[in-house]
């Protein structure tokens, strides 16, 4: 069981690897679903998907349905999409042109706005105001057609999360990518153990043969900021189109990922399924002259994510025996792990 000799914060070259009851322990997942999840910012789709007046979609934020819709102001708004009546979803998947949306249980309705337009039969509840009974409305910001929500009032702005990264990418123009495809890929693992994965490149010449032809390990470096940090590396001409370009990688507290190269982005959000096991939800963009090339593109990122996923499920496996003691993390290698896990520690912090 972790004590609070291990959530201290050590220097990076000092660092030692979380405790692995954090991967394992049910308890600690329920934890950071109140206290990581529902306190940060969540990226839930691209705004394209809902552009014009009644298109929406649905979102889950660590086992909360999120609503986000568009109004006929055309502004996006996200709701908890859960009916003030008795809880049911009221919305179920994506839809188009939707006039409002309908609870299936009993029928309530709510406007687009997340009013509530109708509530049949309850003119016989004393003191029943319609108006009190609309929508929850969650925070939600667009940035670089992304859309995120939080579930809390309390979560930083998202400038604080983002803000800086489009200079530091230029000219690399986010804005200029249109949404192609998602693809879904469940992981057998704590969501924690794909994002230590994530953050450092020690363990590319092992587990990605293919990509370590690609990428330039010995200039692979490594850059923190207080709710993200980026690795970056240059592209070899074994790369095709891409070669000589660089690559970037974001993590943006807690598990929104940005892999962002000249003509491409994929965002990779790490939903929790459970306390061990993980979905990722992989989104492509490309600009118009880069879809061309997304077959290869998508190829070589199937191959890598199916080598994370079996050396991640190896690791939780390793992670929930009882056996394993947590390691020294390496100075030159791990920095993003070491500041990823220390921010876990500061939310461990609160439940000692």
């Amino acid at each position: 069981m972790p004590t609070r000799d291990d959530i201290r914060l050590l220097p990076l070259d000092s660092a030692i690897a979380l405790h692995p009851d954090f991967y394992a322990d049910p308890a600690w997942f329920e934890f950071e679903k109140r206290e990581v999840f529902a306190k940060s910012w969540q990226l839930v789709g691209p705004a394209a998907w809902a552009q014009e007046t009644g298109d929406h979609f649905v979102a889950d934020i660590a086992g909360v349905s999120v609503l986000v819709a568009c109004g006929e102001d055309g502004a996006l708004r996200a709701f908890r999409n859960i009916c003030r009546h008795r809880g049911a979803p009221v919305v179920a998947c994506a839809g188009k042109g939707a006039k409002r949306f309908n609870c299936p249980y009993h029928g309530w309705s709510y406007r687009l706005d997340g009013t509530l337009r109708a509530a049949p039969e309850m003119g016989g509840a004393k003191d029943f105001d319609i108006r009190d009974y609309g929508l929850a409305p969650l925070r939600l910001e667009v940035w670089m057609g992304l859309v995120f929500v939080s579930l809390s009032a309390e979560t930083p702005p998202l400038a604080e999360f983002v803000g800086g990264i489009a200079e530091r990418i230029a000219p690399i123009d986010l804005g200029a990518m249109r949404f192609h495809r998602r693809e879904l890929s469940p992981v057998a693992a704590n969501w924690k153990a794909y994002a230590d994965n994530y953050l450092e490149g020690y363990h590319v010449p092992s587990v990605h043969p293919r990509l370590n032809e690609i990428v330039d390990y010995n200039g692979y470096t490594t850059e923190i900021e207080r709710w993200r940090s980026m690795q970056t590396s240059a592209i070899g001409a074994s790369a095709g189109a891409y070669g000589g370009a660089a690559v970037f990688y974001y993590l943006i507290w807690p598990n929104t990922m940005l892999n962002i190269v000249e003509g491409r982005l994929q965002t990779n959000r790490i939903v929790p399924d459970g306390h061990r096991r993980c979905v990722i939800e992989f989104d492509y963009f490309y600009t118009e002259e880069a879809a061309a090339r997304a077959g290869a593109d998508q190829e070589i990122t199937a191959l890598v994510q199916d080598e994370d996923r079996r050396i991640c499920e190896a690791v939780q496996k390793s992670l929930a025996s009882g056996a394993y003691r947590p390691g020294r993390l390496c100075p030159a290698r791990e920095g993003g792990v070491w500041h990823f896990q220390n921010l876990m520690r500061e939310a461990y912090a609160r439940a000692f």
